[in-house]
């Protein structure tokens, strides 16, 4: 789960991490009134929206007084914002962020979040801050600096000290920047954080640590642990079908493909989609419907895909372990009778109860191609939508 720059900030205020002050405003006057209320000379009206490289998109701006904040949100609000983080249709501004301004001298870049490789924590930092990390790690990777932390052990004060030196801070702001990493960790750990990022993190020309921005990611299956943290949630910010498959357990993820998938299993999902690739085709989707699908839940799940106008194709990919190719078969056929799936439909069976589940298919006397690998029901899939197109 993602949220806010505003939300962010009022957590990493929370865990002790300096933040400029800023208040939140839904129209051009509500920013005026809090440009003034804010009372600096310099302010920046931020749009809010989930996605990162605002700036560049127009999003961002300075002014000088409590006018041009005013005149400022009325060009952010309502615009719909296009950057490499947000879906190809873009994003709505519907919130601004209204922050005092802060005198830079420098900027770098921290982040923290769980490296899976060695199973240790990870601070990242480096001090090309302001810019995508993506580009730095590619452009000039010795400019990334990693500190690893034992999870049984904890953040270690010398760790942050090292850290602070190694991106050239002066002893005098080392120690800031030691509390600064330790909020920052606390918060990560505390909140069952996926990522905690600050870029950039700038030292003022006073010698002040202080996050100018803040992205942090939760992880959903730790979200019943923090009622607080589950109320941030923005449900106009989330794809509208992976809302939708959040409230009926559906791990649905949207793509940019044609070729809609329902799987079980998320190893098994990914590999579905490479085989697509690996077809010539392109996936519309990730949907893992689990290892508890049933009739019902397939009906939803081909909701789901058909609700997406670019599907010319559907694969339906089980493995029954825990779940029977039977009722999954039943499923389908139901599903294609009551939705009228107008889209060809292939599906492969394996596992428990998959001869049973094949002849439901066959005798259901529906347009369902059946298929016995993984190889060649994503040749089946790309196929099919190759025919349609002609």
């Amino acid at each position: 789960m993602n949220v806010h720059e505003y939300q962010a900030k009022a957590l990493l205020h929370e865990f002790g991490v300096p933040v400029p002050e800023g208040r939140l405003a839904t129209t051009p006057e509500e920013a005026e009134k809090a440009a003034r209320a804010l009372g600096t000379p310099v302010v920046v009206v931020k749009a809010q929206i989930h996605a990162g490289g605002r700036g560049k998109a127009g999003g961002v701006k300075v002014v000088k007084s409590p006018a041009e904040a005013k005149q400022a949100a009325s060009e952010i609000l309502g615009m719909t914002m296009h950057t490499p983080q947000t879906p190809p249709e873009g994003k709505l501004v519907r919130k601004v962020y209204i922050e005092a301004g802060s005198a830079i001298a420098d900027e770098l870049y921290l982040a923290v979040l769980f490296d899976r490789a060695v199973e240790k924590f990870a601070l990242v930092a480096s001090t090309e801050g302001g810019m995508e990390i993506e580009e730095v790690a590619e452009r000039t990777p010795e400019k990334i600096l990693t500190v690893h932390v034992d999870p049984n052990v904890g953040l270690q004060d010398h760790q942050a000290r090292s850290l602070g030196f190694d991106l050239g801070l002066p002893g005098d702001q080392v120690a800031r920047f030691v509390s600064f990493v330790r909020g920052l960790f606390n918060l990560f750990v505390e909140r069952d954080c996926s990522q905690v990022e600050i870029n950039p993190l700038v030292v003022t020309e006073g010698g002040e640590i202080i996050a100018l921005d803040g992205k942090i990611n939760f992880d959903d299956n730790a979200l019943y642990r923090h009622a607080d943290v589950a109320a941030l949630r923005d449900p106009e910010e989330e794809d509208a079908r992976e809302r939708a498959a959040n409230e009926i357990d559906l791990a649905y993820v949207g793509l940019d493909g044609n070729i809609g998938c329902m799987v079980n299993g998320a190893g098994l999902a990914m590999a579905t989609l490479d085989m697509i690739h690996h077809c010539g085709g392109s996936p519309a989707n990730f949907l893992d419907a689990g290892g508890g699908a049933d009739k019902e839940k397939v009906k939803e799940a081909f909701k789901l895909i058909l609700r997406d106008p670019n599907v010319k194709a559907i694969l339906v990919n089980i493995f029954g372990g825990i779940v029977r190719c039977d009722l999954i078969a039943e499923g389908v056929v139901a599903a294609a009778q009551d939705l009228g799936i107008g889209v060809p439909l292939v599906v492969r069976l394996q596992g428990t109860m998959s001869s049973e589940g094949r002849a439901i298919l066959a005798d259901s006397g529906l347009n369902i191609t059946p298929a016995e690998t993984l190889a060649e029901a994503g040749e089946l899939a790309v196929s099919a939508v190759a025919e349609g197109s002609k």
